[in-house]
């Protein structure tokens, strides 16, 4: 590792993560933190899972982030009736009756998947394939999508009508979960204000796929303490009930603990914190600066939390 060259280009992701941050809230107002969370999972190379009733943004966000990214971008309304082939793409007899792929809206850098729950399991499971492996199958051949890719799904909550939930194995594949929300009293002042007058928000791009390449991979370059990995990977740990390392309220309250895909998560999320926080190296406040968004869907509650109403977020807090 070149320490000058990279702390250099540490401090420029710092300059274009508080570029992008700015020009993002242009268009989005008080949701300062769930900006935050989304570029951290961007600059990561993860994906991102934003929960919410409907009407509070979520759509209008992942757009206004993807203008200001400068990279190929598709919306795909997740609905009942929608088909693997809808998303992957499919085979047409051309007019020289030679069979042809025509590409379907998941090869673009970024993916709206737009209430992936109101979706069936089986068109589900090919979004989450795409998410693994940054590649489909097709007609048996294989095709590489385009890097970076980055998917931003929006979910209802599950108790609303004509939702399929998301089985836990593919909730794992989204590296944040981000609950969104009402606006505060003063926030919503302000979008009411602006969305209803003839006020227009002129976007910019501020960075581009290369660049965002670059700083994927720098993130994995940043040195991280033994102590530090140990906090992380331990953390983890105690959500499994059942095993040496479960803590006392995994044990009374889990089901299910996180998985080691939790752990990589945490690292690099912690990394990421400390890089746009102008830190060279992550530090435990970073871990646990990211720790709620990553293991929130991963812990599984057991019958007494739910009898008892104890929210997984309080779980995670005790666990911190």
């Amino acid at each position: 590792m070149d320490y000058k060259n990279d702390v250099e280009a540490l401090d420029g992701l710092r300059g274009k993560y508080n570029l992008l941050k700015e020009e993002i809230k242009k268009a989005i107002y008080g949701q300062d933190e769930i900006i935050e969370q989304v570029l951290i999972s961007l600059f990561s190379r993860g994906h991102c899972l934003l929960i919410g009733v409907p009407g509070l943004a979520k759509t209008l966000l992942v757009t206004t982030i993807a203008k200001t990214l400068g990279l190929k971008y598709n919306r795909i309304q997740f609905t009942p009736d929608l088909m693997p082939s809808d998303i992957i793409g499919t085979e047409i007899l051309n007019k020289d009756r030679q069979f042809q792929f025509i590409q379907g809206p998941l090869f673009a850098n970024i993916i709206l998947a737009d209430e992936i729950n109101r979706t069936p399991p089986k068109t589900q499971s090919a979004l989450l394939e795409a998410m693994q492996e940054r590649a489909i199958t097709a007609a048996g051949q294989r095709f590489e999508l385009d890097k970076p890719f980055f998917v931003l799904a929006t979910q209802n909550p599950i108790e609303q009508e004509g939702t399929y939930p998301l089985p836990e194995a593919q909730l794992d594949r989204f590296m944040f979960s981000i609950w969104l929300d009402y606006p505060k009293l003063d926030d919503e002042l302000t979008i009411v204000k602006n969305t209803t007058s003839t006020m227009e928000v002129s976007l910019n791009p501020v960075i581009n796929g290369e660049e965002i390449k670059f700083y994927q991979e720098l993130i994995r370059k940043i040195p991280i303490n033994d102590n530090v990995l140990q906090y992380a990977v331990k953390l983890t740990a105690k959500t499994r009930p059942g095993t040496k390392h479960a803590s006392e309220i995994a044990g009374r309250y889990l089901k299910w603990g996180a998985g080691p895909r939790a752990s990589q998560y945490l690292v690099l999320g912690a990394k990421t914190n400390a890089a746009i926080h102008g830190k060279y190296s992550p530090d435990i406040e970073d871990v646990k600066a990211v720790a709620s968004t990553i293991l929130r869907h991963r812990i599984i509650k057991n019958y007494k939390a739910e009898a008892e109403n104890i929210h997984v977020d309080e779980i995670i807090n005790d666990l911190l």
